[in-house]
């Protein structure tokens, strides 16, 4: 795995490549000069953490043979205060889901999700604690 980001202006604008070529936009937070021009580093980590998750629950509930029709995912996090490096202390990770589900099955995916597959939530509850839940709409 290999991304590249080039500086795009003379702030904090960047723009990421990885080696498929797909490209994001990442920026500073604008109290630092920041232009609001892309997504910043710290909230690339979330995203991180919700798409993986997703993923996770996805090939989860397909393998369990659940009729999965639609998924969201919103992440809520808190970091440290007053502190350089601000690390991540708390995430919650809401799953919306919509679909003929079994609720059992369902929390079965989140657990094996978060606490074996995904890599990205393996990855911040070193030093995070991470919560989960989810709302199915039928």
């Amino acid at each position: 795995m290999k991304i590249k980001i080039d500086r795009k202006n003379k702030a904090y604008h960047f723009q990421g490549q990885n080696e498929d070529g797909v490209t994001i936009n990442m920026d500073a937070n604008p109290e630092i000069g920041g232009e609001k021009k892309g997504v910043r580093p710290m909230e690339m980590l979330l995203y991180g953490l919700a798409g993986c998750s997703a993923i996770d629950m996805i090939s989860i509930l397909e393998k369990s043979k659940q009729d999965l029709q639609e998924i969201s995912v919103e992440v809520d996090a808190e970091r440290q205060k007053d502190k350089t490096p601000a690390l991540f202390t708390d995430i919650k990770v809401t799953f919306y889901l919509s679909g003929n589900l079994d609720e059992t099955k369902v929390k079965r995916a989140l657990d094996l999700t978060f606490e074996k597959y995904c890599s990205v939530a393996l990855t911040l509850n070193k030093t995070a604690k991470i919560t989960y839940d989810y709302v199915i709409n039928n």
